[in-house]
């Protein structure tokens, strides 16, 4: 069975840190390129970054670039978003995707229409 599990969510104080963790299974994730997306309350969802498949290539939107990293394990076949100096607009629900397809990095980044698989997502709430 095919399936992305997000973990580490909870509650966390502005400026504090806190990582999410996606563990992949049924399927491996060398062959993925990772996006994380969230969705706020009474809001669409929407992409927040990325990471090619070799780790070599990774994107960040502007509003968690400098605070937010992706980075991936493929030998443990799972990623994990670290995010530190967090704000209260922050507050979502954080989801990690996968995409298989043989697209140029540049052309799946935050796009929600490259991405084959989703996990259930992973409630974040920031506030002191």
């Amino acid at each position: 069975q095919v399936q992305l599990v997000e973990s580490g969510g909870g509650l966390v104080q502005p400026g504090g840190s806190l990582t999410l963790s996606c563990a992949a299974s049924g399927f491996t994730l060398d062959y993925y390129t990772i996006g994380w997306f969230r969705q706020a309350p009474g809001k669409d969802r929407e992409g927040g970054s990325s990471i090619s498949r070799s780790a070599g290539s990774t994107y960040y939107a502007e509003a968690v670039k400098g605070r937010f990293t992706i980075s991936r394990d493929n030998a443990k076949n799972a990623a994990s978003r670290q995010m530190n100096s967090p704000k209260p607009e922050d507050t979502a629900v954080y989801y990690c995707a996968a995409s298989r397809r043989n697209l140029p990095f540049r052309s799946i980044l935050d796009r929600e229409s490259a991405y084959d698989f989703w996990g259930q997502g992973t409630q974040v709430t920031v506030s002191s």
